[in-house]
């Protein structure tokens, strides 16, 4: 397939009229006064980070799927501020671009994606009963910075991480009859709405990873990195422990070493992974911020 402004086109109209025939009102579609289940899990249970150690076998059933609720509200926390960032991205991306194209018009149709998405991310945790979590100062500046700055092959693939992440864990939570029917009605609405943007950011990528030259594809490369290791990092805020009655850092230590956790990183960003490292932004100096993040 070529990756020209033409195909470009054709691409955005066939996710527009995809939007059209599956985009849903999370508001509407979700029954948020229905009551949680009792001693049901929030995540599969092999998903939550202390899984299998020996913290794991210490905890009583309750503590587990607390920690599982608390988990779940964490990565919902942060991903509002993953959507906000993209949001921000998308709008200066299309700020220049001609508004009659289908490819702005699709831009805009994901931004208001995203926003139902951040107000459904929000009201479940409101549901769950748990705190906004989202991300700790340094990232917070991080994101702040890479909101106003990022372009190119860099915040698309940026993008991309926290998307297909976020997406992989979704669809085995979706399908699982043992989690909690709220999160799977929440998972299922996000992946079917994703699997779109996943499209377009993939396909301008693509496109423009092309057009660089060698020394700036090493730059994009490093960046790419960078965003990788800040966003996997900051899935799980190290609160969710001492709201389940652990020791935060005696928790986090162990779910970092946890090689339960370790395996479900690398699946759950196996694709993503791959699709970077065959358009060249996987590679050079920061390969060891992709370890140190326990995604290769």
């Amino acid at each position: 397939m070529g990756h020209g402004v033409t195909d470009r086109e054709h691409v955005a109209d066939r996710l527009l009229k995809a939007s059209a025939a599956h985009s849903f009102d999370p508001l509407v579609e979700i029954d948020w006064e229905a009551p949680l289940l009792e001693g049901v899990f929030f995540l599969p249970e092999h998903r939550v980070s202390l899984y299998g150690t020996e913290l794991w076998e210490r905890m009583s059933h309750q503590q587990r799927v607390d920690l599982s609720r608390h988990e779940v509200a964490s990565m919902a926390s942060v991903g509002i501020w993953f959507e906000l960032i993209l949001m921000q991205m998308l709008v200066r991306h299309v700020y220049h671009l001609d508004p009659t194209s289908r490819h702005v018009q699709y831009a805009l149709t994901e931004i208001g994606d995203e926003c139902r998405h951040s107000v459904m991310f929000g009201r479940l945790v409101e549901k769950l009963g748990c705190p906004a979590y989202g991300p700790d100062r340094h990232a917070h500046l991080l994101g702040r910075f890479l909101k106003a700055t990022a372009t190119g092959p860099a915040m698309f693939a940026a993008i991309l991480i926290a998307e297909e992440i976020l997406d992989t864990l979704q669809r085995e939570t979706m399908a699982d009859e043992n989690v909690q029917p709220l999160v799977r009605a929440v998972s299922r609405i996000h992946v079917i709405e994703e699997s779109r943007h996943v499209r377009y950011a993939r396909e301008e990528l693509l496109r423009q990873v092309t057009r660089i030259s060698r020394p700036e594809l090493a730059v994009h490369r490093l960046l790419t990195a960078r965003s990788a290791h800040v966003i996997t990092t900051r899935l799980i805020h190290p609160g969710v422990y001492a709201a389940v009655g652990l020791d935060p850092r005696e928790a986090r230590a162990a779910a970092r070493a946890n090689p339960h956790h370790r395996d479900t990183l690398r699946w759950a960003a196996r694709r993503i992974v791959r699709f970077l490292d065959e358009t060249g932004l996987l590679g050079g100096p920061g390969v060891v911020l992709w370890r140190r993040a326990a995604l290769i």
